[in-house]
């Protein structure tokens, strides 16, 4: 049985141009030219350039009577030709003049080392299928530098892939040959086969003949820092071991990364805010340099002109082409004002996050960092924490002591014996230092550690010290050891 009721509901919907606003507001300075880049290519009322002065010739038409033939669909011409209204947002931050010469920072790509050791190759005499089976190989390398697969795998693999039978035998002989490439230690199976090759390759001294038999015999022993086992074991002094240690730790662990031209992924980075320190005064800006300036198009408001002389004159396929420029101009304001509100937004929010850590921004000391989380700043610029989440997002800074991002400046917060509220950041500098300062031949145990953070005020577990050390890449004390 049907039944009709009505029923109360009450909604919050995103407009269009707050979900624009939420997606500019997570684009770094990085992306956001080419965000807008996309937007004028999408967008046909919407251009780059300067903002034209308008010179109304026909104020005398547009004030004429509207018609009384006028429907529903009409719409008032001031909206969007006011001459009062300026569209255009400039990115230049206030420091900056029109005279100021841009810089921009060029990508360059560079060869990998696969290529290099292709190059290397081809100065070889080898038969074609040798050729092949030696190309094949250096393609299975990592980019460190090392083959991490068997050779009786390469040999099926080439069987399947290639159509070439060949065997382990063969493998293993085109495996050595590369393995004296440059950069010596490629192609190495393990650390220990990688290491070995570049100190053969050494001129033969005393310290490097006992580095090669550390190596091979003790080499598990030396990555555990078993050092007064390998004394022993060798019957060689400490002084003797240090010399070998000294060239051991010349070599590269990672040859394929050696190279400036290697391919790994460089994240280049672009800050977002500019700090500067003119005389104890901090000055905010933001980065815009290479943002460009937009405009409504002239051709598409001359348009909306011209149909406005004609009111009630047009035929349908006409109001269908006015409709359509209304849309593309609407979607162009839209845009330029959720960029005038990112940038407002942007501002405000660092702004705060400022002046929340004056002291630190002022000298650059971590220790004068104050706990701070996304809800301290939330609340003081009154926006939601997801927008403020969003602002911090992937964003960075300049400042006279380095760039850093904006996530690295919240922190949670711990109480001091004397009720102090810390930030944790602040306790891994302490960490971080106590750590550098420390004896190597003794270096401090976290039981230790523990013990000297509390002398100086802070009362930490020895377990939270153990979290802390691995977030700041400290391995534990046995591994810090040295002669």
């Amino acid at each position: 049985m049907l039944k009709q009721h009505l029923q109360l509901k009450l909604q919050q919907k995103l407009s269009p141009q707050q979900i624009q606003l939420m997606k500019l507001l997570q684009v770094p300075t990085i992306a956001l030219e080419q965000r807008i880049k996309q937007e004028v290519e999408e967008n046909v009322a919407l251009e780059e350039g300067e903002e034209e002065e308008e010179f109304d010739q026909n104020d005398d038409n547009e004030q004429d009577e509207p018609d009384d033939t006028s429907n529903d669909d009409e719409f008032d011409l001031d909206d969007y030709i006011d001459p009062d209204d300026v569209p255009d947002y400039k990115y230049e931050s206030n420091n900056q003049s029109k005279d100021d010469e841009e810089y921009q920072t060029p990508f360059i790509s560079g060869s990998s080392f696969h290529d290099l050791l292709r190059n290397q190759l081809a100065m070889r005499i080898l038969t074609e299928e040798e050729f092949q089976i030696s190309n094949f190989i250096i393609g299975n390398l990592d980019d460190s530098g090392y083959l991490r697969r068997e050779s009786i795998a390469l040999v099926d693999d080439l069987a399947f892939t290639q159509g070439i039978e060949t065997n382990e035998e063969v493998i293993e002989q085109l495996i050595s040959m590369i393995q004296k490439f440059e950069p010596i230690g490629v192609c190495a199976r393990s650390l220990q086969e990688c290491l070995l090759l570049q100190l053969e390759q050494k001129e033969k001294t005393d310290s490097i003949s006992l580095a090669i038999t550390i190596i091979e015999r003790f080499f598990d022993a030396f990555t555990k820092k078993h050092y007064s086992n390998i004394t022993k074991r060798l019957n060689i002094t400490d002084e003797d071991l240090k010399d070998a240690i000294s060239e051991i730790i010349k070599l590269n662990p990672k040859p394929g990364n050696s190279l400036s031209e290697s391919s790994g992924i460089k994240e280049h980075i672009v800050p977002d805010f500019l700090l500067a320190n003119e005389d104890g005064k901090l000055i905010l800006n933001i980065n815009g340099r290479n943002a460009p300036e937009l405009r409504i198009s002239r051709t598409y408001k001359n348009m909306l002109e011209a149909y406005s002389e004609q009111k009630g004159k047009g035929n349908k396929q006409m109001k269908e082409a006015i409709t359509y420029v209304r849309q593309k101009i609407d979607s162009a304001k839209w845009f330029i004002d959720a960029i005038k509100q990112r940038q407002n937004t942007l501002q405000g929010t660092m702004q705060t996050i400022l002046e929340y850590q004056y002291e630190y921004f002022l000298s650059g000391d971590e220790t004068k960092l104050r706990p701070m989380i996304l809800k301290d700043i939330a609340e003081i610029v009154n926006l939601d924490i997801s927008t403020i989440s969003r602002v911090v997002n992937s964003k960075y800074i300049q400042t006279p002591f380095g760039t850093f991002k904006l996530k690295s400046f919240f922190s949670e917060g711990m109480q001091t014996q004397s009720g102090e509220e810390v930030s944790t950041r602040e306790i891994k500098k302490i960490l971080q230092d106590s750590v550098d300062s420390e004896n190597k031949q003794k270096p401090l145990t976290d039981e230790k550690l523990a013990t000297l953070l509390k002398e100086k005020g802070y009362n930490i577990a020895r377990r939270t010290i153990a979290k802390y050390r691995e977030q700041l890449d400290i391995p534990v004390a046995r591994l810090r050891k040295e002669l």
